[in-house]
């Protein structure tokens, strides 16, 4: 009895570990086929030398000296 009990839980590991390899398999199939959505959304994040803010690229200040999170901290940097 306990011999069945062992080969059906080894029986089910197998099964669900295929599974699972399966799903991961078909995901990167999908992902591979499609390589531009992965990147979309994504954007350079930048830091704010003044305060240590992280921030998108695209919301940033550029300044003479670096990049800012807001205008004020430009002009405190650069005064």
């Amino acid at each position: 009895m306990k011999a069945l009990i062992v080969l059906l839980a080894l029986l089910a590991g197998v099964w669900l570990w295929r599974n699972g390899r399966q799903r991961s398999l078909a995901a990167r199939k999908r992902s591979a086929e499609r390589p531009d959505a992965q990147q979309e959304g994504v954007e350079e994040m930048v830091r704010c030398p003044v305060c240590g803010v992280h921030l998108p690229r695209t919301d940033a200040v550029v300044g003479r000296h670096g990049i800012y999170c807001n205008l004020a901290h430009c002009q405190e940097a650069e005064a």
